[in-house]
């Protein structure tokens, strides 16, 4: 379902893949070749959410904001499966592992992974390049080639679906 909501409706770019019960309303903008899957909710009913180009939002997601404070997800990150992410800053490249909470006015650096399950509280600045895990999230490591194949592999890997679902299926958005 896309709806709009007192008048904002999301701007949503052709290319984008939406799956049919994905909710996403109000004052949301999705770049190009980005993916929200199924059963994720996105609600723009408090302040705008601005989803970059290449962005995954995985299932189960749901993104919300507190008044007068965006929820910004930069170019080329991915969402795992059953996020929260709440009035924070993902900068581009990142990974937010499935199960996470990111919440108001926390920044997750360029090029950060946050561990599966972790708690990034209120204000917590995420240092770029780093692996963070638990809860609260700590610093564990910088990352490593390894790991930045890795996170590049999903990141493609969910761009190369989302075309798939968008233009060969009738799970898309109508």
């Amino acid at each position: 379902m896309i709806g709009d909501y007192k008048g904002s409706k999301p701007q949503i770019h052709d290319s984008a893949f939406i799956a049919r019960d994905a909710v996403i309303v109000g004052d949301v903008t999705i770049g190009e070749e980005s993916s929200i899957w199924f059963k994720t909710v996105i609600r723009g009913d408090v302040a705008s959410t601005h989803i970059g180009k290449r962005v995954s939002i995985q299932d189960l997601s749901m993104l919300h904001q507190s008044p007068n404070n965006p929820l910004i997800v930069e170019d080329d990150v991915t969402v795992g499966h059953q996020v929260t992410l709440h009035s924070a800053i993902v900068r581009k490249n990142a990974l937010v592992g499935m199960g996470s909470l990111i919440l108001d006015g926390a920044e997750i650096g360029e090029s950060a992974f946050v561990g599966a399950g972790s708690l990034v509280p209120p204000g917590k600045k995420i240092p770029p390049h780093t692996l963070v895990m638990g809860r609260p999230a700590k610093v564990v490591r910088e990352l490593t080639e390894a790991d930045y194949l890795e996170m590049e592999r999903v990141r493609k890997s969910y761009v190369e679906k989302g075309r798939y679902y968008r233009e060969s299926t009738d799970l898309g958005k109508e």
